[in-house]
């Protein structure tokens, strides 16, 4: 698996497996995210808009939706709502504002309650109109508005002085009183035209006021995140979590599975492989409250081995135990042979109770050998790898399932045997198959097995 693509099926694999185990985690997580909704109180958000009347450039109108949520708009705000305990820090963090299509400023208050979110909204926008009035001038000094008056009365009088300048010159009968009246005549002519000109172009042309567009509509339900989206998001991300977890687990993963992997990790030839009907059961752990407690949670079974492939019957599958125990012979004929399976392995067991069956059932066998090969099972804990010192026993057998362990838990257990005494002969791979429905009718193709005549020490349960 570590070296393996993550793929789709992978992640099918996993919900069709844990899918126990992902359910109770999506509950966890709904009810976490429960909890937290009720640590967080219930937001409820509004809009109210400021229409901009004229042309307003997009950078213009970036600038009033900055000074809509300015500290000087929120502080008025606040000091005019007047809620207890609420300054405008604190409504900085509830207020929002952003150009809209049609030169739109849409403000939008979030309070704990549809009133106050309505209130805050409305009364924000109010004090964002009154403010950008006062700082564009919309509302001028009255003594300003008096200047263009007065620069008209200035001019009456400069005319009136005039003329009765050109009056003392006289009526031009000599040459410098006709150059003087004809002076004070382009003069008269010129401010006229000045004021004019100043009459046409008027006062500065002023942006027209903004408008509120009306009250801001009352919320009708929460703002995100509300308790439902807290809880199906917890479930979500609990359950996305256990996936990620599972992935990465198995892909750092270091379990064998093949019987070259195998045979280097324990360093003793790969006798054969053998099949085990499927089922859960198969892959189960054994027994106790830890293996109760995995079952109940559903992760007692691997998921990260391919589903079992379709094997052939149950004589096929009978004739490859036959066939490891005639290697079996070849090597020790005779005596007593120790099997040692992992502990916690169920494959593995089932498989070494298969072989110690069969490798006595064989006539043929029997009548090379009458003295006959004992098999004695034993399972060896992997953590704390222990066997028994050597006593009668000729050579250890081990047998273990594919996938199931790495190359340190196995290097351990033929260390524990080589510590004991015990040489190890060989090596069995056993692999989960799914089994062929039985017929139901005709005969087998082969008779009742005769009993194992592998010897009165044979035993099929952890020594």
């Amino acid at each position: 698996m570590s070296e393996d693509t993550i793929r789709l099926v992978t992640i099918g694999r996993i919900i069709r497996r844990r899918g126990r185990f992902l359910t109770i985690l999506a509950v966890v997580g709904a009810l976490v995210g429960y909890g937290t909704s009720l640590l967080l109180p219930p937001r409820y958000t509004t809009s109210a808009s400021v229409l901009l009347p004229g042309a307003w450039e997009e950078r213009e109108l970036l600038t009033q939706a900055e000074i809509a949520t300015s500290s000087v708009v929120v502080d008025r705000a606040a000091t005019t709502l007047g809620w207890a305990g609420v300054d405008g820090a604190e409504l900085r963090d509830r207020v929002t504002a952003e150009a809209a299509d049609g030169n739109i400023i849409k403000i939008s208050g979030t309070a704990d309650t549809p009133e106050r979110a309505q209130r805050l909204s409305d009364t924000v926008a109010d004090q964002f109109v009154v403010f950008a009035a006062q700082i564009t001038g919309a509302h001028t000094d009255p003594a300003a508005a008096k200047r263009p008056e007065e620069l008209r009365q200035l001019v009456t009088r400069t005319t009136r002085r005039i003329d009765e300048l050109a009056d003392e010159a006289g009526p031009g009968k000599s040459v410098e009183s006709v150059q003087t009246r004809t002076e004070l005549s382009k003069l008269r002519t010129a401010l006229q035209e000045a004021v004019d000109k100043l009459e046409q172009a008027g006062p500065a042309k002023e942006r027209p006021d903004m408008v509120v567009m009306g009250p801001a509509a009352r919320p009708a339900g929460e703002a995100p995140p509300t308790r439902v989206q807290l809880v199906v998001a917890g479930a979500l991300l609990f359950v996305l979590l256990a996936v990620v977890c599972h992935l990465a687990a198995a892909r750092v993963g270091r379990r064998l599975r093949t019987g070259a992997d195998v045979t280097a990790a324990l360093g003793s030839p790969l006798l054969g492989s053998v099949d085990v009907a499927g089922g859960r059961s198969a892959d189960r752990s054994g027994g106790g409250a830890r293996a109760l407690f995995r079952r109940l949670l559903g992760i007692d079974v691997r998921w990260d081995v391919p589903s079992p492939g379709a094997s052939g019957d149950e004589e096929s599958r009978r004739i490859r135990y036959r066939r490891v125990g005639a290697r079996l012979r070849d090597r020790l004929p005779s005596g007593r042979l120790l099997v040692v399976v992992p502990e916690g392995d169920e494959t593995a067991r089932r498989a070494a109770e298969q072989l110690v069956a069969e490798a006595g059932s064989d006539p043929a066998a029997d009548a090379a050998h009458p003295e006959g090969l004992v098999l004695h099972v034993v399972d060896v804990p992997v953590s704390r790898p222990m066997v028994a010192d050597r006593g009668t026993e000729s050579g250890a057998l081990l047998v273990v399932g594919a996938g199931s362990w790495t190359a340190g838990e196995l290097t351990g257990i033929a260390e524990a045997c080589a510590d004991a005494g015990h040489e190890v002969i060989g090596t069995v791979l056993a692999g989960t198959v799914r089994a062929r429905p039985e017929r139901t009718g005709g005969r087998s193709r082969r008779g009742p097995a005769p009993a194992p005549a592998v010897g009165a020490g044979t035993k099929g349960g952890a020594a």
